[in-house]
This record gives C-alpha cells, structure tokens and sequence, in this order.
C-alpha cells in the first residue's frame, strides 16, 4: 500500500498490507502471550507499561519525526507522542488501584443460604481500529487501559497514517513483554481483526462506525464507538466577547479542525454578536499557516486530500444559498498539500451541511441569537452529541446552560476540553458513539468481565423438596 505526504502531495511511502492469514496469526500469537500476562497480576502490568512508556520516551523524536510526516504538523505531533507517554503512565499508575478497590468478599445473596463471591478476569484479546487524525494516541488510548486490565492488544493504524509505527516497534522491542502487534491496511483488515478478537474499538466517522457495529454483532462481541461530531459553543449575553473569541478560534481550528470535539457550531448572543465577530474574524486572519516552513506557524494541512474538496464544498454550498463567509474560505493548494485559512461564516441555516454534517476543518459557523432557549434548541437540533461548550460571564450561568445541552462532555468557560481531559467519564450521544467510556476509570473497568462464584452455605435442597405436592 501506498502513503500521500501531506505536505508535498507526493506519494513517498510504502507499507505491506497484512493478509487475512496475517492477521490471524497475530491474533494467536497475542492470545497465547495473553495468559502469562494476566497471570502477572496488576502490580506487574503497571511495571511493563512504565517500562514502555520510558522506551516511548527515549524514542520520542524519531516517532514524533515519522508523525509529523503521517499528519503535515511538527508541535501537535510532539504533544501527541508525549501524550502517549502520559497516557501510559496514567494507567500503570491508576490501574493497580483500581483492581485493588474490586469487591472480592463474598455476600450474602437474597436466596436464603447462598453467597456470591465477585471473580474478574479481562477480555483475553483487544482489538484497535484507529483514525488518522492523531494517529498514535488515538491507536492507544483503548488499548492501553485494556492492556493494564490484562488484554492483549492488537492494532489497525490507519493506512492513511502508517509511518510512525516503525519507531514505535522500536519502542516495543525495548518493552518486548508487553503484548502489542500493529496490523496494517484498510478495511479488509478492520474486517480480519473484528473476526479475530473479543472486544473492538472504532474511532471514525458515524458511517464507518455503523459497518463495524454490524460486523462486531455478527461476531457477537461487545464493541465501543468514538464517533463523529458538530460540536456546538453557545456564548451568552454576560460572555466577553474578545475573551469568547480567543476561546472558540482555539477550540475549533487547532490540528485544522481535524478533530471529532472541535467546535464547528457557535451560537452567539445578539448584544455582544458584532464585537465578537470582529474579534473573531481578526483572530482568525492574524492565524498562519506552516508554509513554507513546517517549524513557523499555527495549522498545518489536511492530512487525508479528499478531506479539503468535502470541506470545500460545504463552503460553496452555503455561500450559494446566502451565507456569508467573512474570512478564510479557499483551499489553497501549496506546495502540493491542501490547505485552509480559518473561516468564519454568517448567515448560516440549520438545513446547509456546514451547520447539519461534521465538517472536520478549520470553519466556524456563527449564528446569533436572542433568547438563550433559542441558543439550546439549535445547539441540540444535530444528529450527534459528541461534546459541546459554553462560554458566560459566570461559571455558574455557563453550568445552567450546559446542563442542557445534549453531548456527552460540556466543556464550561473553554472548548473542547474532552481533547485534554482524560478522566471525565462521560457517554456520548445520538449518533458519535456507543458503548461505555473510554475516559475515567471506566475506560478500564470495561475491559474486564465479571464472574459470579455462587456458593451455597446451607443445606441444598434434594429432589424430594421438588416433590409433587411437598408445597
């Protein structure tokens, strides 16, 4: 299989693609790895993924290099690997904890005579199917808390991403009883591995989530959806309107707005609507791109090419049905790469994808309003319900109003939070997702499967207590 460069639009890299047989001996391989593993009990796994996380670190320059390569951005990617490293150590550090808080003593059942004794053993096999738009943290971050539950893990990086996990066996070879194996293609290979594992993790878009929901089904496993946004931020009538502007720039156009939180709806009071455009529109043009030089500037391209045209072609739609975009607005094709300026639009209606489908660019719709019950009912009419945010005058005004917004993570007085807060447990809504959290202790406890030891301490009944008329 082939990579595009970001950047240059050069196709520069290859890979093999893993077969069906492949995938399967991999899976076996990490089941037989497996039961050592969770033999090794909690204290140990932590030891094993701190050693990983040392090995990562030690080798984050040349994985950071390779990723800023996968992904067009030098900084994110630097903060991408560390968060890597952060993530691990986080679970080694919380999940020996965790295991220790587990009920283990028996109780006393409400069937006279009986007591059950709670047992827990993890998932034997993980299985990871994961985006390109932060293609190292999102590839782990299920798989390292299912690893800490006592999982293996076996993973399907995104074809369009792959360079990075060439360092990142590198990094594994260093911490070599850690049971992690990277598969690699497109979605031939997200079939083989749903068929080869016990529990699967998605991160993408709602469509693609759909397939792998009914393949998992088919597989009779349980399965956890990430899937896509429309973010809303609703910023009131008390709000400040250039210190709101700073904020909801940040939130939607950081990694070009190729995130599942970013803001991509922003609901605007009408009493500080024009001074907060004015300071959104100049926030947004004092913005740069990192061209010509990758190290100089804020928002780099659009990883995957056909990305720009959809994004484009929102644009064009609402600007033909009488939106106004006020900045930004082009794909400029520079030095081969995609490339787009945040750009602010008014004017805009519910029924324009701009407003209605994820964008995943660095757009910022804005609609003004001039009732807060007008500002929730718009912020909720979406199909998804990944997260949302409100900026106030006051914390507490803010925590009114995202109450009643229908997202699983409301971020107050900031915008996507979600991307830097790993343990608010929350659940997703509508359609961007499925399943439990990946985030909070959750993110771990889901991994492990409960047994019942059902233990009588009375007398049994006989089969004479069953006798025809003894009742």
């Amino acid at each position: 299989m082939k990579a595009i460069n970001p950047r240059t639009g050069e196709t520069d890299y290859e890979f093999a693609e893993s077969s069906r047989d492949e995938v399967a001996a991999a899976a076996a391989r990490l089941r037989q790895r497996q039961t050592e593993w969770e033999a090794r009990g909690p204290q140990t796994r932590a030891a094993a993924l701190m050693r990983l996380a040392d090995a990562v670190e030690v080798r984050q320059d040349a994985i950071a290099e390779k990723l800023s390569v996968d992904t067009g951005r030098i900084a994110v990617a630097r903060m991408e690997t560390l968060g890597f490293v952060g993530n691990l150590r986080r679970w080694a550090t919380r999940g020996p904890q965790l295991f220790a808080e587990l009920p283990q003593d028996a109780s006393p059942s409400a069937t006279p005579g009986v007591e059950i004794v709670p047992s827990f053993s993890a998932y034997p096999l993980f299985g990871a199917i994961a985006p390109w738009n932060f293609p190292v943290i999102l590839s782990h971050i299920d798989a390292v808390p299912a690893l800490m539950a006592g999982s293996a893990a076996l993973i399907k990086p995104s074809e369009v991403t792959p360079r990075w996990v060439e360092p990142m066996l590198e990094a594994l070879t260093a911490a070599p009883d850690v049971p992690i194996e990277y598969v690699m293609g497109g979605p031939e290979v997200g079939q083989a591995l749903i068929e080869a594992v016990d529990y699967v993790c998605f991160t993408g878009s709602t469509a693609t989530g759909r397939k792998v929901a009914e393949a998992a089904a088919r597989a009779l496993i349980p399965v956890n959806l990430e899937l896509g946004g429309k973010d809303p931020m609703i910023v009131t009538a008390s709000a400040d309107a250039e210190w709101a502007a700073r904020l909801a720039l940040r939130s939607s156009i950081v990694a070009t707005g190729q995130a599942c939180q970013s803001i991509e709806r922003i609901f605007v009071a009408r009493n500080v609507a024009e001074p907060f455009l004015a300071a959104l529109v100049k926030e947004a043009e004092a913005v740069q791109l990192t061209y010509p030089d990758p190290a100089q500037g804020h928002i780099g391209p659009f990883i995957f090419p056909s990305q720009a045209d959809k994004v484009a072609a929102q644009i064009e739609e609402a600007a033909a049905a009488g939106a106004r975009v006020l900045t930004g607005g082009k794909v400029e094709r520079l030095g081969g790469g995609a490339w787009m300026r945040p750009t602010v639009i008014v004017d805009v209606t519910p029924d324009m994808a701009v407003m209605r489908d994820e964008t995943f660019g660095p757009v910022l719709p804005v609609v003004v309003f001039d009732q807060i019950e007008d500002a929730i009912t718009q912020a909720n009419d979406t199909s998804y319900g990944l997260s949302a945010a409100v900026l106030a005058g006051s914390l507490d005004e803010a925590t009114e109003v995202g109450s009643r917004l229908e997202a699983g993570a409301i971020s107050l007085q900031d915008g996507a939070l979600t991307s830097m807060v790993g343990d608010a447990t929350n659940h997703s809504r509508k359609t961007s997702g499925l399943g439990p959290s990946r985030m909070g202790d959750e993110g771990m406890l889901r991994f492990l499967r409960r047994q019942a030891l059902i233990r009588r301490v009375g007398d049994a009944p006989t089969i004479a207590d069953f006798a025809e008329g003894t009742r």
